[in-house]
């Protein structure tokens, strides 16, 4: 089993530092992606409502003999579902799909700023804490001037922001105010698009000093920064390489080397245009 470190949340929970994600997994490839990543020792699970596939994480969690409280789920409520009633209604379906009783973290997946409802979706976000249904809440896709709006208006800080995040868009700003805030940084696409950034010249050369792939390079450096990270695939041998990145560590070279590719490039949409 590959000792995964755990990032402890503001609120005492923790969760792993490395887990599995399953964007843009056919609902009917999910169960077994999942099935996958449990057996190389994945522990965390980030699914959400609008990749359709939460069905299948939940029947490979089902399949899996592993007791509830060693898997860490993560789904994410989607922008047409934003709003107080809608949102404990879409939490609801989550569940249902998952067949589970909690979560353990809740996500509102974008602010959506011109639909101008997460402050009321938060709202449900902080009864379905209450009610002990999801063990913390936070957000996904926040820049710092949503997140601010949202504190101001809320008795409870975000535990987590899930945002694109890998060496060519590093969010310092954002990272800096997660870590004033208290609030955890969590990765997606954490290896941008794969084959440029893993084919980069500076990538290459750490992994090879190494011994491991650009991938797994790539990951130590999230690791390292502090990152929280959820890498995707569907192909059983990178699903486990994926996994084993504890074995060594980078230098303050390698780390300087793969930090010097920030160029301020996004992959996916602007939050405060996407709606």
């Amino acid at each position: 089993m590959n000792s995964i470190p755990t990032v402890t949340l503001n609120n005492g929970v923790r969760i792993p530092q490395l887990g599995f994600g399953v964007f843009q997994v056919p609902d009917e490839e999910t169960a077994a992606a999942v099935g996958t990543a449990l057996e190389a020792g994945y522990r965390s699970i980030d699914t959400a409502a609008v990749y359709g596939n939460e069905k299948g994480v939940g029947d490979a969690l089902a399949a899996s003999g592993i007791p509830r409280s060693e898997v860490f789920v993560t789904t994410k409520l989607w922008n047409d579902a934003q709003g107080y009633d809608s949102t404990l209604a879409a939490f609801d379906e989550s569940l249902a799909k998952l067949r589970l009783d909690h979560v353990d973290l809740y996500l509102i997946h974008w602010p959506a700023p011109a639909r101008d409802r997460y402050l009321d979706t938060w709202r449900a976000f902080e009864k379905l804490l209450a009610d002990g249904r999801t063990r913390a809440i936070g957000v996904s896709n926040f820049t710092p001037a949503h997140l601010r709006r949202l504190m101001d208006h809320s008795g409870v800080v975000p535990a987590l922001n899930q945002v694109e995040l890998h060496p060519h868009l590093q969010q310092a700003e954002l990272r800096a105010f997660h870590a004033e805030h208290g609030i955890a940084t969590e990765a997606w696409s954490p290896l941008a698009q794969g084959g440029e950034l893993l084919e980069d010249p500076a990538v290459a050369a750490v992994a090879e000093k190494h011994g491991t792939t650009p991938a797994q390079a790539v990951l130590r450096w999230h690791l390292q920064l502090g990152n929280v990270v959820i890498p995707k695939s569907v192909t059983p041998e990178r699903i486990r390489a994926n996994i084993d990145v504890t074995g060594f560590e980078l230098d303050a070279d390698d780390m300087a080397a793969i930090g010097a590719l920030e160029s301020g490039t996004r992959i996916g949409p602007d939050p405060d245009a996407f709606n």
